[in-house]
């Protein structure tokens, strides 16, 4: 089954709305609108869970001597981490916080140089991505390997696809459209909103049971 556009998913909800489809999302102004609420519920959707489609690698190579100004490229800022290891000395890395990071690297006269077993998030580059720092400080190159979950970008172009399940995007995109508009059409804003949470809750639930190590979510 082909992964659902913007611009199907954009006409899913003027279907709803009882609107004429359009061709390009920029088509008019309230199409234009509905894909500005489609990405804000997709952007939802995308943090509701840990979902698998989601999940990635991204490596970070270690420079002798250099301890920070590491860019996870590709991460963003958003994303969730699931494990951390240093692949080339086939150890875990554990998280530390900057105070402790200061400590170690400020309060010693001769920082120690060795293999990274920590690691700091700290900084975004011009790229808008995470950087993080490691200690020890290395003292060769190393693979540190980032095992996340990484929200999708926005949507930007008609043909623009998602991982994410189709149904709750367009719900929650159709109930913003009904408060915004000061509309029901047979169906109250804070019904259809329901409905959208629900089905969010659905979608949730079959994937926990695909995956039973995962800790269980919940939707206010």
């Amino acid at each position: 089954m082909a992964l659902p556009t913007y611009l199907e998913i954009v006409n899913d909800v003027l279907i709803r709305l009882r609107e004429p489809t359009v061709t390009t999302v920029s088509e008019n102004t309230l199409s234009t609108l509905v894909g500005k609420w489609v990405n804000d519920i997709k952007r939802q959707v995308n943090d509701a869970y840990d979902w698998d489609a989601l999940n990635t690698y991204i490596d970070v190579t270690t420079v002798a001597n250099q301890y920070t100004g590491y860019s996870i490229t590709g991460a963003g800022l958003r994303f969730r981490i699931n494990d951390v290891i240093n692949t080339s000395r086939y150890w875990p890395m554990t998280g530390i916080d900057k105070p402790s990071l200061d400590r170690y690297l400020f309060m010693t006269p001769t920082p120690v140089h060795n293999p990274p077993v920590n690691f700091n998030l700290g900084g975004v580059d011009s790229n808008g991505d995470m950087q993080c720092s490691f200690w020890p400080i290395p003292n060769a190159t190393d693979t540190v390997r980032f095992s996340l979950v990484v929200p999708e970008t926005d949507f930007s172009t008609d043909t623009d696809t998602t991982k994410m399940p189709k149904e709750p995007i367009v719900l929650g995109a159709y109930a913003r459209a009904l408060v915004e508009r000061g509309e029901d059409q047979g169906i109250t804003s804070s019904d259809a909103f329901a409905i959208y949470k629900q089905s969010l809750a659905d979608y949730i639930a079959t994937e926990g049971a695909r995956s039973p190590e995962n800790d269980a979510w919940g939707l206010a």
